[in-house]
């Protein structure tokens, strides 16, 4: 059976080959590895305008929210791409719509909680880099069934959800009561994690997708 086509969003930025720089297509490998090992076969989106997401849907399995600069953030922050930001609010929300298995992972979060009108909080000062920390999860939750009641994740100072939007719950919690997890009400396989799976060790969230993905 073919794997089945996981699709990565990706930021555009400047690359460099030998004296040559161009825009280019950027995603961090841990996702691509990631997706790899737990079985589906990744595939690099870039941010294309938006009435290009049916023919997305029509031949990518599962997707994955990647990290970045956040969601509205400011031109002159690094990576900030108001076009990223257009093409994967829309996207989410054809994923919503068509019952498309789905992992958004820290910025993905965001892009899913602003697309069906929620709002962020500022990000924490915590300076760059990851931080371990353990996270309480609703054991009936999608989330719960893939990781039990409580798992220790690495964490960077992203920005969390104020107000949560319309069809997500909460799922799972930090240690002062902070919402690390959401998932879309109704939805076969629509998880949102603030924290950082693919920097980690345990891949059962990358394994979970891959499976819905496959059908």
């Amino acid at each position: 059976m073919p794997r089945p086509l996981i699709g990565i969003t990706s930021y555009l930025g400047p690359a460099r080959w030998g004296h040559w720089v161009r825009e280019a297509s950027v995603v961090a490998t841990p996702f691509l590895r990631e997706v790899d090992r737990a079985g589906g076969l990744p595939v690099v989106l870039a941010p294309v305008h938006p009435r290009r997401i049916p023919d997305l849907l029509h031949r990518i399995d599962g997707f994955v929210f990647t990290t970045g600069a956040p969601v509205g953030a400011d031109t002159e922050a690094e990576n900030a791409d108001p076009r990223r930001d257009r093409f994967e609010i829309e996207l989410i929300r054809a994923v919503l719509d068509a019952g498309r298995p789905f992992l958004a992972v820290e910025r993905g979060l965001q892009v899913l909680n602003v697309a069906v009108g929620g709002t962020l909080l500022p990000a924490a000062d915590t300076g760059p880099g990851l931080a371990d920390a353990e996270v309480i999860i609703n054991v009936s939750s999608m989330l719960g069934k893939v990781l039990g009641d409580r798992a220790r994740v690495r964490c960077a100072a992203s920005p969390g959800i104020n107000r949560i939007g319309s069809g997500l719950m909460p799922v799972a919690w930090g240690a002062t009561q902070t919402v690390e997890a959401v998932e879309a009400v109704g939805h076969p396989f629509g998880v949102g994690v603030r924290w950082r799976p693919e920097e980690g060790t345990d891949r059962r969230l990358f394994c979970a997708l891959v499976d819905y993905a496959a059908g």
